[in-house]
């Protein structure tokens, strides 16, 4: 009893490193992220709002801004599926070079994105080692919308699957035995069971896959030669 009373005491009293941590993370995110958003848009407005929203609303800046959510959102899409089955797979099933897989899934993420991009332009482009086998056939995958989608697909999978293949990993298998021995499915199990409990994980990689893909450029400028009609 009597060695809970200091930790009670602590509870109760002022605790004095309350104030001084909030203090500091918000000293250090100031120069960090919060100064540098906000020279975003106070540079953004300088000229006044008119002219801000002026430049919003041309042309060009419509057709990037188009271009940008459409190419993300496939992408985020194809990455919140195919991280979906290889979480799935890597985590429940062990086999040789699975940890290698896991590695090699994770490379893109410590690849500057222009150096992805050429990557993609050697294997796609019109002399790459793919692309000059679809050129004879009439089938141009560099230089559209499609190429912008295989870049962000390449570069943002990572973070889909690095949110999702944790939580598959610390999930308990007891409600999905529970649920096959009355007779489910792996199907069934996976969809009522499974699925339900991955949905917070699953919205969390969409999101940061979204993000990500939206502000992507490095790897999508060389393969870009799109104009504004």
């Amino acid at each position: 009893m009597s060695s809970l009373i200091p930790t009670m005491r602590h509870v109760r009293g002022f605790d004095v490193a309350r104030p001084l941590s909030i203090g500091m993370l918000v000293f250090m995110m100031l120069p960090l992220v919060f100064l540098p958003l906000f020279s975003i848009f106070y540079f953004g407005i300088s000229k006044g709002l008119a002219s801000f929203w002026s430049a919003l609303t041309a042309s060009e800046a419509i057709f990037a801004l188009k271009l940008s959510m459409i190419t993300s959102f496939w992408a985020t899409v194809f990455n919140v599926l195919f991280g979906l089955l290889a979480a799935y797979v890597l985590s429940r099933y062990n086999f040789w070079g699975r940890n290698a897989l896991i590695v090699t899934i994770s490379l893109p993420t410590a690849i500057p994105t222009a150096v992805a991009g050429f990557a993609l332009l050697l294997l796609w482009g019109p002399y790459g080692m793919l692309g000059r086998l679809l050129r004879p056939q009439g089938i141009e995958i560099m230089f559209t919308a499609g190429a912008i989608i295989l870049a962000n697909i390449f570069v943002t999978f990572p973070l889909a699957f690095g949110v999702i293949k944790p939580v598959f990993d610390t999930m308990s298998r007891s409600l999905e035995e529970a649920s096959a021995t009355i007779g489910a499915t792996r199907v069934q199990t996976f969809w009522h069971v499974t699925l339900p409990s991955l949905r917070g994980a699953i919205v969390s990689g969409a999101l940061l896959t979204f993000a990500r893909a939206v502000g992507e450029f490095g790897s999508t400028i060389l393969r870009l030669r799109i104009r504004c009609q």
